[in-house]
């Protein structure tokens, strides 16, 4: 349906085009997102892998409305509650912004085989298959928050911290940990930026008049 499309659109420039998120972004983002979520519930929409993996998209979404009130919590309850509150907020939109690239990268790749291999993909797929990785997307993004929050958990305790032997080296362990997985999530955001680029270049060229 044309409104998907213009919601995945609006989704590839939110995400995988802008080189940060800002306020207009990010509202336009929130009711598209709403409104798809009622689209996806009307007859018309057949139930397919891509409608699967659209729905898991916009669901994104309800991290951005955690965090915003996350930060709510902070002006309503004062500086008490800012640093966890604000380490939370923080990593719910992180959450918010690599669920939303991974899924966005899933709909461009099965675009592609729609385009290329339709006959020979036909059983990969499925909207089965859409929601397993739906699943392990949300699962390993999971773990990334929750190694996140550790890692800042441990930080606000240094104080009382070992700092010297193996209990010392422990508690280094989830700072390192988060450091090479912040990295390793920078350069593959860059590399779905590329791929996503070259599929739908690929598609483009193949789907316009010769």
């Amino acid at each position: 349906m044309k409104d998907l499309r213009r919601y995945l659109a609006l989704k590839y420039i939110q995400y995988l085009i802008l080189s940060s998120s800002n306020t207009v972004s990010t509202l336009l983002g929130l009711l598209g997102s709403v409104y798809t979520m009622i689209l996806l519930q009307s007859a018309k929409v057949s139930s397919k892998s891509t409608a699967v993996l659209i729905s898991s998209l916009a669901q994104a979404d309800i991290l951005i409305f955690l965090s915003l009130v996350s930060d709510v919590v902070v002006g309503t309850f004062g500086v008490g509650f800012s640093p966890a509150v604000s380490a939370l907020s923080r990593i719910l939109l992180m959450a918010n912004t690599h669920v939303s690239c991974v899924l966005l990268s899933c709909v461009a790749f099965e675009a592609y085989l729609i385009t290329f291999l339709p006959s020979e993909s036909r059983s990969l797929r499925t909207v089965r298959n859409a929601r397993q990785i739906s699943r392990v997307i949300w699962m390993l993004v999971a773990a990334e928050c929750a190694l996140f929050l550790v890692d800042d958990h441990l930080r606000a305790s240094s104080a009382s911290a070992p700092t010297r032997g193996p209990l010392g080296l422990l508690f280094q362990l989830p700072s390192v940990a988060s450091a090479l997985l912040g990295s390793l999530s920078y350069i593959l955001g860059i590399l779905l930026r590329i791929i996503n680029v070259y599929i739908y270049y690929k598609i483009f060229f193949s789907v316009s008049p010769r």
